[in-house]
């Protein structure tokens, strides 16, 4: 047997064919049919994910990143869970069909879930490709799923005790805080204001639902003749807490950056795209919740996007990272904090 953090035949890194094979035959016998396959999907941006296949059927494998350190990062438990709850209510995602907790198998937890067909939209230059009125109807779709997602009862579905909701946005903005301070390697302006000024004028949050924690256009898959929302995906983010956090992050990527050739970029330049003021009203007149605090969320998106983009810009300055646009990361970080200043200032002036 191979290392199973090592390629096995026809495996990239993190994923043995044979060792999973061995696996699926004795935890789901008749499942697997011939030799398995596998490759590496792109796009993910911390759980590693794989399409396998047999030769006549298709399935996902979900694991950790390689050398992952903090399990509760990423805790496959936990996604498998969230999943599990929620396949059979109006929220499209993949069906489970198995979790397995022996890290022998492949050198981590992993799950496997039903290969779901669907594009990703990742930028306003794939929307353009399909034209206005199909990139409408994808982005208000993505807006009345995520409506469908905080209509979801968790007590009903088994997910009574998923997160801690009291004090959640407390929680939210010490922890990005703290994220801030270990990767602080420079000055960056306005970026303690910003943090500050969003502790001051904390909202007092609706009542508690499912949140994704990363909900936007490019971890949802779309297809069909209507471009409907075919699965939502990378739920490693997903709790208990504040809804509106959802819909704050989705009004951010859909808003204007005002850069270009940016390597981070939203998807508001695509033509036929709502205005984040249409997907806000939206979302309140179909989930019935006030959004009149919805700047704060906002900002707070900007903020937690700042505090990311810099920890990869620290970890770039280290020499850790390796690929292209990495070099440009950093001079994105101020742009991210200007956008949450001002949305903030929108809130205060309003």
């Amino acid at each position: 047997m191979t290392p199973a953090t090592e390629p096995g035949p026809a495996g990239p890194r993190g994923l043995d064919p044979e060792r999973l094979r061995e696996y699926l035959d004795a935890a789901r016998p008749g499942l697997v049919t011939g030799a398995l396959t596998g490759r590496l999907i792109e796009g993910g941006r911390s759980n590693l994910t794989y399409e396998v296949t047999d030769g006549a059927s298709r399935w996902v494998v979900r694991r950790p990143p390689l050398g992952h350190v903090l399990a509760t990062a990423h805790d496959m438990r936990r996604e498998h869970r969230v999943i599990a709850a929620l396949h059979g209510t109006a929220v499209p995602v993949p069906r489970p069909l198995l979790l397995c907790e022996d890290e022998s198998v492949l050198g981590a937890p992993f799950y496997v879930m039903e290969y779901v067909t669907g594009t990703p939209y990742r930028t306003a230059g794939e929307l353009a490709a399909i034209g206005p009125e199909r990139t409408r109807r994808a982005v208000l779709g993505l807006v009345d799923t995520l409506v469908e997602l905080h209509a979801v009862d968790p007590e009903a579905v088994g997910l009574g005790d998923f997160g801690r909701p009291e004090g959640f946005l407390d929680r939210q903005l010490r922890r990005w805080g703290k994220q801030l301070a270990a990767s602080r390697g420079r000055e960056l302006a306005g970026i303690d204001e910003l943090h500050g000024a969003l502790g001051r004028t904390l909202p007092h949050s609706p009542a508690p639902t499912v949140v994704h924690g990363d909900f936007r256009l490019d971890n949802v898959l779309i297809g069909g003749p209507d471009d409907t929302i075919r699965a939502v995906l990378d739920w490693e983010m997903s709790t208990l807490g504040d809804p509106l956090t959802d819909l704050g992050l989705l009004v951010m990527y859909s808003s204007d950056l005002g850069l270009t050739d940016s390597p981070v970029s939203t998807t508001s330049a695509a033509p036929g795209h709502p205005a984040p003021a249409e997907l806000i009203e939206r979302y309140a007149a179909r989930s019935g919740r006030d959004t009149g605090a919805i700047a704060w969320y906002t900002a707070f998106a900007w903020f937690k996007l700042a505090v990311i983009l810099e920890g990869i810009h620290y970890r770039y300055t280290l020499g850790q990272t390796v690929g292209a646009g990495f070099d440009r990361i950093g001079e994105l970080v101020p742009v991210f904090i200007e956008h949450g200043l001002s949305t903030l200032n929108e809130l205060q002036e309003g």
